[in-house]
């Protein structure tokens, strides 16, 4: 079984991830919450969405409309507006990657989705403009957090989408080596709906659940936002986060997304750099 090593995240970074070339031709619209979004690079913030990053991943005329939002679920997104302004931009040939499902959890009438009911809805219903449009919807449940709590009963320490900046050992409790999910049921939906409408699916929790794992509590800090004290203007205090990914991170996962489409959508692979195609799968 092959993984991502730490030798190979290192290789990643020396593959030509380096800016896309513009296009003119096919779009991929992304919609979805801050795991995917575009973020500020004011003050040296170092938090990246992997929607930001995937353009590195992508080579030839095609280029990336990110329209993921910090703290949007299925249902704001929609109510907002959104995703009005994106279905109107779509035509043809376009590819739509839809990753909601951090915020759907949360209460709250604003943002609150039940899977198996609403939140199934929502995802179907973006597909189903997509195909009306000509686009190719892909569906992906979300990125893991990091969680590895001292006891696997434990809940979650970190599920705010924004979480206040923490400054030193006040989050930072003792913790155990089993890497334990927080989604849910929101895993399931976006599978569901796949396979309903017979559109592409691309299991990216499990892809990152794995990653995760396999470096282990400690090394996979180096993904996520853990920032120490005293390092960077956006946050001098320092930051722990579970959930948002670092520059690096954003960089590692954008190259795991873009590879996992390929290998799900065979005219996507035209797309994407051969040094992504290239690296190891992780199972």
């Amino acid at each position: 079984m092959k993984i991502f090593s730490s030798f190979m995240l290192f290789m990643l970074l020396a593959l030509g991830v380096t800016a896309q070339e513009q296009c003119d031709t096919i779009t991929v619209f992304m919609i979805g919450d801050s795991t995917m979004a575009n973020k500020p690079l004011k003050d040296e913030n170092q938090e990246r969405g992997w929607g930001q990053m995937l353009p590195m991943m992508l080579q030839g005329k095609i280029c990336v409309d990110n329209h993921a939002v910090n703290g949007r679920s299925s249902r704001s997104f929609i109510n907002e507006g959104r995703w009005d302004k994106v279905i109107e931009k779509m035509g043809k040939g376009d590819y739509l990657i839809i990753e909601f499902g951090h915020n759907d959890e949360k209460p709250g009438e604003k943002r609150h989705t039940d899977p198996g009911s609403t939140f199934d809805d929502n995802l179907r219903m973006f597909a189903q403009k997509a195909l009306e449009k000509g686009a190719t919807p892909i569906l992906m449940n979300s990125i893991v957090r990091r969680n590895f709590p001292a006891s696997v009963t434990e809940k979650a320490e970190d599920r705010d989408d924004n979480p206040p900046t923490a400054v030193g050992p006040t989050k930072n409790k003792e913790e155990g080596d089993i890497l334990v999910d927080t989604h849910g049921a929101y895993l399931i939906s976006p599978r569901t709906v796949a396979a309903e409408l017979g559109t592409p699916f691309v299991d990216l929790n499990a892809l990152t659940h794995s990653l995760v794992q396999s470096l282990g509590r400690e090394k996979s800090k180096e993904l996520f936002m853990w920032i120490p004290a005293n390092t960077y203007k956006f946050c001098p205090d320092g930051k722990i986060d579970n959930t948002h990914l670092n520059i690096y991170g954003g960089k590692v996962v954008a190259a795991i997304a873009a590879k996992a489409i390929a290998e799900t959508v065979p005219e996507f692979k035209q797309y994407v750099k051969p040094g992504i195609l290239s690296l190891p799968t992780i199972k």
